[in-house]
C-alpha cells in the first residue's frame, strides 16, 4: 500500500460540482477502493492508501463520484515522494505563497506546450514544467488576472491537470507522510 493524494479537479466551486467530503469518504470506505481516506479542505484532496495499480485506483474512484454524487472529474495521484520531489524542484525563487501554484497533470503534456503558455502570459508571471506538474507563478493579480485561464491550459497542455498553491500542496506533503 502506498500512501498518497488523490486530487479531484473543479469540484465544490461556486457551488457547482459539488461533492460533499464527509459522503466521499463515507462512500470511498464502503468500496474498498482506498484504504484510511481522510480529505484536506472542501477543494478536493483526497489523504489514502492505495493498491499498486494508481491508474485503476485514479478510474475507479472517477466512477464512484460519477456514481453516488453526479460529478465526472479527473482525479489526479501524486505520492508522497512525488509530492516532495515537486516541491523541492519547485524553480521559482521567494514565491509569494498564495500566488504560486503547482499544476498536477495527467500525464505528460503537449511537447510545445510550455513556450505557448509563456506567450499569454501576463507581466510578472511565470511557468515552468517539473516532470507532470507545471508550476505557475502568478503575478500580483493573482488567478483571476493571468489569461492562462482553464480553458487555455487544457487547450495547450492536452491533458488534465488540477492546481493546488504552494501552501496546499506543502500541506498534502506532510499529510502522505
Amino acid at each position: 500500500m502506498s500512501r498518497s493524494v488523490l486530487l479531484l479537479r473543479a469540484v465544490n466551486v461556486s457551488g457547482r460540482n459539488l461533492v460533499p467530503m464527509a459522503r466521499l469518504r463515507e462512500a470511498l470506505t464502503a468500496s474498498g477502493i482506498v484504504q484510511n481516506a481522510s480529505t484536506y479542505i472542501a477543494s478536493g484532496n483526497i489523504i489514502c492508501e492505495h493498491s499498486a495499480d494508481a491508474a485503476a485506483a485514479c478510474a475507479q474512484v472517477r466512477t464512484l463520484i460519477a456514481e453516488e454524487f453526479g460529478v465526472d472529474t479527473p482525479v489526479i495521484l501524486r505520492t508522497h515522494d512525488a509530492l516532495v520531489a515537486s516541491l523541492a524542484a519547485q524553480p521559482f525563487a521567494d514565491p509569494v505563497e498564495k500566488l504560486l501554484h503547482a499544476m498536477f497533470l495527467e500525464g505528460r503534456p503537449a511537447q510545445s506546450a510550455v513556450e505557448a503558455l509563456r506567450e499569454r502570459l501576463v507581466p510578472g508571471e511565470q511557468v515552468a514544467l517539473v516532470g507532470h506538474d507545471l508550476w505557475i507563478n502568478y503575478a500580483e493579480g493573482g488567478v483571476h488576472a493571468s489569461r492562462l485561464t482553464k480553458a487555455v491550459l487544457d487547450r495547450v497542455l492536452g491533458v488534465a491537470g488540477t492546481a493546488r498553491n504552494l501552501r496546499t500542496t506543502r500541506t498534502l506533503a506532510e499529510l502522505t507522510a
